[in-house]
């Protein structure tokens, strides 16, 4: 029998084990339908609390924002309460006081969107929902406003462009995104160019039904819940959804040196990685775990931090998105040694894309994922969140049910196979921002 043969046996064996020790974890039933309006809606019943909480996704994230309006996709979420016909925003906070209800939301590149919690008393709740419904609808962005979040949008911005942090992050997207709507940065000037008529023209575009994903935990039954995703979009155009994003190329290798007078060097390490729906996720994630993303047991930790002191941190993450997000590898350390701290990570990267994980790797990296899964669901906003999820991808609609089952079957080949496939270093993208700091002057002789 051959070594590889041994190590598969082992490695199911192990799996094996896992698989049957581990209870498995069933997650909450799914209902799905759509409104009348056009609108997707996924709904889960829990009367735990007297409480609902309540999500309304659109496709309207920054990669849909026209070129050279960078920020539009932010500014538009951030000025729906601000203004509606016949209440102006400081009615807008007392009634939304009134009824104890807590209003939020985000913008990321996908998803723009706004969470509501509110009482499931029928006085509370109806009024809370009322005014959500006309928040997405009929948002007046009133030029006050938009002026004063425009200008606090700006200064913010400038200063946050003298931290390292902060360029080593936008060089990082720009740098594995040159050509895609991710890669795409805010700037001051792009702000400068928002006005009431882009608000209106983005909203008008984008904040339809049929280009809307609801979501609704909590204390309703299938009627009440479709009547409040119903009264939540009604008002809406029915319009259409949001166009399909193209797959970004990948990036060719390269450095790039960020000037910045910080002592620290904030460093990062990528590529496009994976989607959603992509056939490597599982695999990718467990992977991940062993690489970077366990924390103290992570091997870039192990390397990095315990056997050379180069960073207090360092990470890997894959963030998917709608199409590949970002796989990034961080860390700060002292500008002078950011040359050799980037030469361990360039080995502990090369070094698991060629062997992938060891049995005991996947097999802690499994138990910890499995095992902590749980907690990603014990609170009715954390299933909002993974139930959003679920409905604004199009994810199967037992991919929680099914979750721990997926992580359990990675093997050690999947996960070597699919690192070696996709994290090449023809692509990688490297940013060190900062450091200048840290670094000895250059000696200069006459």
């Amino acid at each position: 029998m051959t070594t590889k043969s041994i190590r598969t046996l082992i490695g199911g064996t192990l799996i094996a084990a896992l698989v049957i020790t581990l209870p498995a974890l069933a997650g909450p039933q799914i209902e799905h339908w759509q409104s009348e309006s056009g609108a997707r809606v996924f709904f889960i019943e829990s009367r735990s609390l007297p409480m609902l909480d309540i999500r309304v996704d659109f496709a309207a994230g920054s990669a849909y924002e026209p070129e050279g309006l960078e920020g539009l996709a932010s500014m538009t979420r951030g000025l729906l309460e601000t203004g509606i016909e016949g209440l102006d925003e400081q009615a807008i906070v007392e009634q939304i006081a009134d009824t104890g209800a807590q209003i939020s939301g985000d913008t990321d590149r996908d998803r723009n969107s706004l969470v509501l919690r509110t009482l499931s008393s029928a006085t509370e709740r109806d009024a809370s929902v009322d005014l959500a419904a006309r928040l997405l609808a009929t948002p007046s962005f009133p030029e006050a406003a938009l002026e004063r979040e425009r200008n606090r949008s700006i200064a913010g911005l400038r200063e946050a462009l003298t931290r390292p942090a902060t360029l080593a992050s936008r060089a990082f997207s720009a740098g594995i995104y040159p050509e895609h709507p991710y890669g795409r940065q805010t700037t001051l000037e792009s702000l400068a160019r928002i006005d009431r008529d882009a608000l209106a023209d983005f909203h008008r575009r984008y904040f339809v039904a049929s280009n809307a994903t609801v979501t609704i935990v909590g204390d309703i039954d299938r009627a009440g819940a479709e009547r409040i995703a119903q009264r939540l979009t009604a008002a809406l155009p029915r319009g259409e959804a949001a166009p399909p994003l193209a797959e970004p190329k990948m990036p060719e290798a390269r450095v790039e040196r960020i000037a910045n007078a910080s002592a620290q060097a904030h460093i990062a390490v990528g590529l496009p990685g994976m989607g959603r729906e992509d056939p490597d996720y599982y695999p990718l994630l467990v992977g991940n775990h062993v690489l970077g993303g366990g924390g103290f047991t992570s091997r870039l930790t192990k390397e990095v931090r315990d056997a050379r002191g180069y960073a207090y941190s360092v990470f890997s993450f894959f963030h998917p998105h709608r199409v590949a997000g970002p796989f990034q590898i961080g860390l700060q350390t002292r500008g002078s040694q950011a040359e050799s701290a980037l030469a361990v990570v360039s080995e502990v990267l090369a070094a698991f894309t060629a062997d992938g994980p060891t049995d005991d790797e996947l097999g802690a990296a499994q138990s910890n994922i499995i095992n902590g899964f749980g907690l990603r669901l014990d609170s009715n906003r954390k299933i909002l969140d993974h139930v959003a999820m679920i409905g604004f991808y199009g994810l199967p609609l037992d991919w929680l049910d099914t979750y721990t089952d997926h992580i359990a079957a990675v093997t050690a080949e999947q996960i070597q196979d699919a690192f070696a496939r996709r994290i090449r270093p023809e692509h990688l993208v490297t940013i060190i921002a900062g450091g200048d700091g840290d670094r000895p002057a250059e000696v200069t002789s006459n």
